[in-house]
């Protein structure tokens, strides 16, 4: 039995910061990972897929450059095969830079292997045990691929095994029309393949307002993508030219055929298969483990952080987790998830920046609620850019003058959104912000105006 002060299981976002400040602070830190270093986000979701993202709009701009005043001789081209090496490039770098990093680290055991509870002290990875009075679990996510009908019949891509493509699909059909989905769908587009989107749900991005999504809907179906939402009844079946789409339970011509198949319908927690139920740690009925405000589980020593406590689904959610639990363990602090404004992008073309509430959210709450909302073509640097797909609209509290929510749909609304958030993060009032001196030319500087444009209305 190998005694440590700690052990975490899991190198993904979370893991080895959370190591690296318990080593600074004295402990014996044992470090546990089946699979490779860097979790989802370097090995299999943000790195690679925004580095393909950023080859595909490459080959988008070279397409278009005539808007622009720039003659490009001759058919644009991608090569699949450049195109995935400089993804895994990225990947491997950044993982080189944590092996490294982690190699480097007195007082640090970095162990490869399944690790499994045998107890609420111990851990088994093999025959070898190790015990600490301080577990830590980072163990992620993984794809989910639903009950389709058909499924089992053709061969199909997750978000993990897309990125490992170096041809180049002649007809890609997606299914899933959320955050993941269409990210790929206009990624492969703009390479070169027709694509088919499917999405369940009567609209694109069920989560978001309703205007949001439509404007997203046009923005891709202006590019050619075929979008079909309100298929209740998806199939797949083999077909002599590749893989039929069906919308009505397989009866009626296929709505699509294709070469490839996309399944983006959501994750799941990695959490069968650790034994949780020998260490007594609960979990919610989607295999979540069930935490409370300060990341601790149902049993004492037991903390979950990043994806697999259902509490956040990014990585700076992840790592934000690690921020929260070394703040309370090792600096005396008390910080809490409930503190913490939910944020995040959509990185198509407009790009999607969210923070807080939206509209419908902050409706349901009863409120006595403002609105304002301002179209990108209001925005010098999108004008300048040749890019006015969008608009910009925040909800805020007519009380307390605090900002609820908002969106940028827009070109750098991903960047843009960052003024709102840490406002809100820093409890300002809207109406200090109206009288910022933001910068010009950037996206930022409609934000006083759209501020100023608050009104108690539908939507501003």
């Amino acid at each position: 039995m190998k005694e440590f002060d700690a052990i975490i299981i899991g190198a993904g976002q979370a893991g080895p910061p959370m190591a690296a400040r318990m080593v600074e602070a004295g402990m014996r830190v044992a470090l546990v990972e089946r699979d490779v270093l860097g979790g989802t986000c370097v090995n299999r979701g943000c790195m690679p897929t925004k580095a393909l993202v950023a080859s595909a709009r490459a080959a988008h701009v070279t397409r278009h450059a005539a808007q622009w005043g720039v003659l490009a001789s001759g058919p644009v081209g991608v090569d699949m095969k450049r195109v995935r090496a400089r993804a895994a490039k990225v990947t491997t770098d950044a993982r080189g830079r944590l092996e490294s990093w982690l190699g480097g680290m007195q007082g640090l055991t970095l162990l490869h292997g399944h690790a499994r509870f045998q107890d609420a002290r111990t851990i088994r990875i093999g025959m070898e045990a190790l015990t600490a009075p301080r577990i830590i679990l980072n163990v992620g996510a993984r794809t989910l691929v639903p009950a389709i009908a058909g499924i089992d019949r053709v061969d199909h891509l997750t978000s993990s095994s897309i990125i490992e493509l170096d041809t180049l699909p002649e007809h890609l059909l997606v299914v899933g029309g959320s955050y993941i989905g269409l990210e790929f769908a206009q990624m492969y587009r703009r390479f070169g393949a027709e694509v088919t989107v499917v999405e369940r749900g009567e609209r694109l991005l069920p989560r978001e307002d309703g205007d949001i999504s439509e404007a997203i809907r046009d923005a891709l179906e202006a590019e050619g993508i075929v979008i079909h939402t309100g298929a209740a009844c998806i199939g797949l079946a083999p077909h002599p030219d590749g893989i039929a789409l069906q919308l009505d339970g397989g009866s009626g011509e296929p709505a699509a055929i294709g070469s490839h198949v996309l399944v983006a319908t959501g994750r799941r927690p990695n959490t069968d298969g650790l034994g949780l139920d020998a260490a007594g740690v609960a979990m919610d009925a989607r295999g979540y483990i069930t935490v409370n405000d300060e990341l601790a589980t149902n049993v004492p020593g037991i903390w979950a952080l990043g994806d697999c406590n259902g509490r956040g689904a990014f990585t700076h959610t992840a790592y934000n987790d690690f921020e929260i639990l070394a703040a309370n363990m090792l600096d005396g602090d008390s910080r809490r998830v409930s503190q913490r404004i939910p944020a995040y992008a959509l990185y198509i073309d407009p790009p999607l920046g969210r923070v807080g509430m939206t509209d419908a959210q902050a409706r349901a709450t009863g409120r006595k609620l403002l609105f304002s909302k301002r179209p990108m073509t209001r925005v010098g640097r999108a004008i300048e850019k040749g890019e006015t797909q969008g608009f910009m609209k925040v909800v805020a509290d007519a009380e307390t003058q605090q900002i609820l929510g908002a969106a940028i749909l827009g070109v750098e609304g991903d960047e843009a959104i960052h003024g709102l958030l840490d406002a809100m993060h820093a409890g300002t009032p809207f109406p200090v912000l109206r009288w910022a001196v933001p910068i010009h030319p950037t996206v930022s500087e409609l934000i006083p105006t759209l501020l100023g444009g608050l009104k108690a209305a539908e939507e501003g």
